[in-house]
């Protein structure tokens, strides 16, 4: 099966036709910096393919499909940034234990395995319930509740305080 020519109207009349569409998505896509050489590299590519169309039916659609990849294109090149959420911790120096109210309670949490410690203080003091817990030590609330009952069981033995 042999493909028949397809009359195409010159590339002119394309671009006079649409160049409106393709810088306005061009911006949408790239922002009002990079909208302009979006828009140029679209229209590159299109004029270089234009000859070997096999047909002119959307011609707006095909050239805001190679506008929206080349904006694509651009995003892809950049080099991902690290948002600033993500920033490691910066590690601080913590209160002392005599500045709580109870400083032979705080002692001991400050004694207790680095989970456990984080567990009972994001439960008492963050006041968050175990999903909250189990979220920001990115483990399960099940492994949560665990982390809790044992930071208390071993707070009640040390500082002598009944079970009942």
């Amino acid at each position: 099966m042999v493909s028949e020519k397809v009359t195409l109207p010159p590339f002119q009349a394309l671009v006079d036709e649409h160049w409106r569409d393709v810088a306005r998505l061009a911006r949408a896509l790239a922002g009002p910096v990079d909208g302009d050489d979006v828009a140029q590299r679209a229209w590159e590519k299109a004029f270089a393919a234009y000859p070997n169309l096999t047909s002119a039916k959307n011609l707006r659609g095909w050239l805001l499909t190679i506008t929206a990849r080349c904006a694509t294109d651009l995003h892809r090149a950049r080099k991902p940034q690290t948002p600033l959420d993500d920033a490691p911790p910066i590690a601080v120096a913590g209160p002392e234990a005599a500045d709580f109210p109870d400083p032979e309670l705080w002692g001991a949490v400050q004694n207790l395995p680095e989970r456990q410690r984080v567990a009972v203080t994001l439960k008492y003091v963050g006041d968050l319930d175990h999903h909250g817990v189990a979220a920001a030590l990115d483990t399960t609330p099940a492994a949560s509740r665990r982390l809790v009952s044992d930071a208390l069981a071993t707070l009640r033995t040390e500082l002598g305080v009944d079970h009942d």
